[in-house]
């Protein structure tokens, strides 16, 4: 099996798989044959296989390509809009108010285009989105080649796309039947947080869910604010009610999680759910900490997400990830809390197993699909290189990454995107920009 040809070998000069934990292969390399994983062993070794197309990659560091675990593709038109002011003033007064102006079929084939060249030149291979019109999101994943979990929203009030959340639902079912065997694409349900979405409405989500063996994502206890509201509504907070509506379990990712107590942490450890943590989001609109040393040590998986560039500013999971490394020390109150390749496990693997995915992705091994990010350490900003894992988690930036390969196929070479116009995405997001400034 082995000694037959490779489709392409990769020679970098260390190779971080991630699964087994803790581990840097120097010296080695990876050979993709069709969109899988067939080899990693010693570069010896590797080249006496038959191979048309090998790649030296000198000062490079493989890992498995980054999983931004939750976001909003097409709000990145929003980008810098509605900056510095605090969670519900953002959304009630300002983001609301402009997706119901500007939100439209071509708003979101252009503003996701944007968000998906971002993501690639910044070494994302897959991502999760809650955005309206998920019917044209998913298009646009398929042409751009990038492996993605689209959760159809749901909130108890019309959207763009949909007039009431019986026709959401009608739209999401509809796309879960047409992609269920697309090799890239998820389809999940995304309702939006507890406070917008009625118990019926969840014991519905719950029952359609379990039936289709869907993923499930929600904001949930993003600030004080909503916890005490649930605690009045509902006498409970809204983690709780969540488990008694019985939506928690494997399938369900619980998104910022800033407001933690004990009972929280032993919810999600009963139900296997994961939590989603977006930390310069979080930090943006200041909604608060979440706990994630605590998290990880009572056994929770944790994965990231950069949440919408118009609440960060940036698509930087990479960023992401060294801000959420920091912040868990700080938090902590502990240098020694969530290491580099812990914070790099987040950002891949972790996020490949909120997403259910993990048995094809978030890991470089002999079988799984080749989503692969290079990372080039020639920058004086990264040297001299004593661990490459805590370099790349702590000094290197997103102009590092050079190449990205999903399902083996290749989508960014040498910082250049293969499938994607990046001029003419500059061009729509600037048309975008001229339109809603003259509102």
């Amino acid at each position: 099996m082995l000694h037959s040809p490779l489709d392409c070998l990769l020679l970098p000069e260390w190779l971080v798989p991630v699964e087994p934990a803790g581990v840097v292969l120097k010296n080695y390399a990876i050979g993709i044959r069709g969109d899988r994983i067939a080899l990693i062993a010693p570069r010896e070794q590797a080249l006496k296989i038959p191979c048309a197309d090998v790649r030296e990659l000198p000062n490079t560091l493989l890992t498995p390509g980054l999983i931004n675990a939750h976001g909003h593709a097409a709000m990145s038109l929003f980008r810098g809009l509605a900056d510095d002011l605090p969670l519900h003033t953002w959304l009630n007064e300002h983001i609301w108010p402009a997706e119901a102006q500007w939100v439209n079929e071509d708003f979101i084939r252009n503003g996701t285009d944007l968000a998906l060249a971002e993501q690639i030149k910044n070494g994302i291979t897959c991502f999760s989105d809650m955005y309206f019109y998920p019917e044209i999101v998913c298009q646009q994943v398929h042409d751009s080649g990038m492996r993605a979990q689209i959760t159809v929203p749901m909130l108890d009030f019309p959207v763009p796309g949909a007039r009431d959340s019986a026709e959401a639902l009608r739209k999401g079912l509809q796309l879960f039947d047409d992609l269920q065997q697309h090799p890239r694409l998820t389809i999940g349900f995304g309702p939006h947080a507890p406070y917008t979405v009625s118990d019926a409405g969840i014991e519905n989500i719950v029952m359609l869910a379990a039936q289709l063996d869907a993923p499930v994502q929600m904001h949930v206890h993003e600030t004080a604010t909503e916890i005490q509201n649930s605690i009045d509504q509902y006498g409970e907070r809204p983690l709780a009610r969540l488990a008694r509506l019985g939506i928690l379990g494997p399938r369900f990712q619980a998104v910022h999680m800033t407001q933690v107590n004990d009972e929280d942490i032993a919810l999600l450890v009963q139900t296997n759910s994961s939590v989603i943590h977006c930390p310069e989001s979080n930090l943006k609109l200041a909604s608060g900490f979440c706990p994630i040393e605590r998290l990880w040590n009572a056994g929770v998986n944790v994965a990231i997400g950069t949440d919408g560039a118009a609440s960060n500013n940036n698509l930087d999971l990479l960023g992401e990830t060294r801000t959420a490394a920091l912040l868990a020390k700080a938090v902590a109150q502990s240098a020694s809390a969530v290491s580099a390749h812990q914070a790099l496990r987040m950002a891949t693997l972790n996020g490949a197993r909120a997403l259910g995915i993990d048995e094809n992705t978030g890991s470089l091994e002999v079988g799984k699909l080749a989503d692969i990010t290079a990372f080039n350490f020639n920058d004086l900003s990264v040297q001299p290189v004593y661990d490459p894992v805590s370099q790349l988690i702590y000094a290197a930036g997103r102009n590092c990454v050079e190449h990205v390969w999903v399902g083996g196929k290749q989508l960014l070479h040498n910082r250049q995107l293969v499938r994607m116009d990046e001029q003419k995405i500059i061009t729509q997001a600037q048309y975008w920009a001229h339109k809603i400034a003259k509102k």
